[in-house]
């Protein structure tokens, strides 16, 4: 056994050593998909598995920041998923609230909600946005009392720290909708018709109302357990990205996994479109 991490060790340091960090994605989204397989394998129970992938999540970002991913937007929660049972529902909502309550905690990342998430229960809402304004920086979070837009600028511009979007209550469509509704409010508070609206309408107008607005687009999407489809996660952004599905579920999901995805995304003659 010992023999076996021995080498698992070499394996995995040569790997990330071979990894040019030129090659390395900017925005990497993640589909946490196979918590519920992983825990009947294991002869645990849903909840069991729900925990067990949420304590993967600061393990992978440590991952990601140690080689250089600039924004990682975690999918946790999708809307299809506030429909189900009740008794799963609600200790799932509870291990999500308490991630990203410790995730905040760290002081490594900077947080973003991105979802509908007036969808979900109040009291979950509010304790997610709490986390957030506590994971920003000290300019940002004095602006949330009375401080100038100015100063929170500042403070945003001036964080370094890997960007965290934390996509709860998220479904691409309900974004997308919800985009072109923001911005029909807006050009209408302005005074114009809806005939002004439709003959100036251009795509920068919707992508800077997505949730993930001032962010690069995802280079990579990686979605574990083995299911080789996006499910509506991020279905804008993600238009010239490239997919990586890996066979593992999500909480058994290890460095060198990653690390795979980085060394298959480096392979790839990106066309972008062209």
């Amino acid at each position: 056994m010992a023999g076996d991490n021995l080498l698992y060790d070499i394996y995995e340091r040569r790997l990330a050593a071979r990894i040019d960090p030129a090659t390395v994605p900017h925005h990497v989204g993640v589909i946490l998909d196979g918590n519920r397989r992983w825990a009947k394998s294991m002869g645990f129970g849903a909840a069991q598995g729900h925990k067990r992938g949420a304590d993967k999540i600061e393990e992978f970002l440590g991952w990601a920041e140690q080689m250089g991913v600039q924004v990682v937007t975690l999918w946790l929660l999708s809307t299809d998923n506030l429909s189900r049972d009740p008794a799963e529902l609600s200790p799932l909502l509870d291990i999500i609230a308490h991630a990203v309550d410790e995730l905040a905690e760290t002081g490594r990342w900077s947080l973003r909600l991105v979802g509908a998430v007036d969808l979900l229960p109040e009291p979950l809402a509010e304790r997610l946005r709490a986390a957030v304004v506590r994971s920003r920086p000290m300019g940002a979070e004095a602006s949330e009392s009375g401080g100038s837009a100015g100063e929170a600028a500042k403070a945003a511009d001036e964080d370094r720290r890997m960007q965290v979007n934390i996509a709860v209550g998220y479904g691409g469509r309900q974004e997308i909708a919800d985009a072109v509704r923001e911005l029909l409010r807006e050009r209408a508070a302005a005074g114009a018709s809806l005939e002004e609206v439709a003959a100036s309408l251009s795509e920068e107008d919707i992508t800077e109302h997505l949730y993930t607005k001032g962010q690069p687009d995802p280079d990579l999407v990686i979605r574990t357990s083995g299911e080789q489809r996006l499910s509506g996660f991020l279905l804008w952004q993600s238009v010239h990205s490239e997919y990586y599905f890996c066979e593992v579920n999500w909480p058994a999901f290890r460095r060198v996994d990653f690390l795979r995805a980085l060394r298959d995304f480096a392979s790839r003659e990106r066309r972008l479109g062209r």
